[in-house]
């Protein structure tokens, strides 16, 4: 309908719906879009991105949100990793399964795919993430919900509840948290030559009903660690539905994630 849509991620609100609607979405390393003006959930995990409909115009609209951006070209392939292990196994069965024919794909085109064990603590990474965003939106919301509690979303309520109960120092060790995936995450590919992660970029194809948007399960330690991350449509599932293949750069390197998203974008064409 549009060339480009505005949009928020504290967990998987642009990657996640991105890949349902077979849409490019791009969320930047966390601040690189300035957030001055939006009204926050969780201030420190919050990110500004986007949707396209295409790699080439992420990378056009990139250049105009994101700060100090350095448009540049990667002729050269890069080194994909599969984070195995825990995190891998919140995808649904079908998803995985498209997951494993992607991985085939792009081995045959002539990528490399290094599998590595990572984020062996997933449950407490998922446990972490989710304090902050209830701790930090009840201070955000502390005196409008004062105000107003009974017309805010019951899910929402009970978030800001939860939120109250978290104290100062539960809330700090979370933050540092953030850090550590970050250094955690970086460590593993810098030691394994990896450029990009990928990974599906939600468990599976969108859910049916108007219950639930899906689970952000898949974003959520991308969102919790700030780094760069983009969903490329990759295919159908045997309704018809998208799927997403989500990609993650490096710290501050969105450039280059963009750049080899057009790259991969091309392969992963479903004609």
């Amino acid at each position: 309908m549009l060339p480009v849509a505005l949009g928020t991620q504290t967990i998987g609100s642009i990657i996640r719906p991105a890949a349902f609607c077979g849409a490019v979405g791009f969320k930047p390393t966390y601040e690189r879009i300035n957030r001055e003006g939006v009204i926050p959930l969780s201030v420190s995990v919050d990110h500004i991105g986007f949707f396209t409909r295409n790699s080439e115009d992420a990378e056009v609209v990139a250049s105009i949100l994101v700060e100090n951006w350095k448009p540049l070209t990667l002729p050269a392939k890069p080194t994909l990793g599969i984070p195995e292990g825990p995190y891998l196994e919140n995808a649904s069965e079908e998803g995985l399964e498209h997951f494993e024919e992607l991985q085939s794909r792009l081995s045959k085109v002539g990528f490399d795919l290094v599998p590595i064990s990572v984020m062996a603590n997933f449950e407490e990474i998922r446990e972490r993430h989710n304090r902050i965003v209830a701790a930090e939106a009840a201070w955000t919301h502390r005196d409008w919900f004062r105000q107003y509690e009974d017309l805010y979303h019951p899910k929402t309520a009970e978030l800001i509840r939860s939120g109250m109960k978290t104290s100062t120092q539960e809330l700090q060790a979370a933050l540092l948290g953030r850090e550590e995936l970050r250094s955690e995450m970086e460590t593993a590919a810098e030691g394994a030559g990896i450029d990009l992660w990928i990974s599906p970029s939600a468990p599976g194809a969108a859910p049916s009903g108007l219950e639930s948007t899906g689970d952000p399960v898949m974003n959520l330690p991308w969102t919790h660690s700030g780094l760069p991350s983009v969903s490329l449509p990759s295919g159908y599932n045997r309704e018809g539905l998208p799927f997403g293949l989500q990609i993650v750069g490096s710290w501050y390197r969105d450039e280059e994630m963009l750049a080899w998203a057009k790259m991969l974008e091309k392969e992963l064409r479903v004609e």
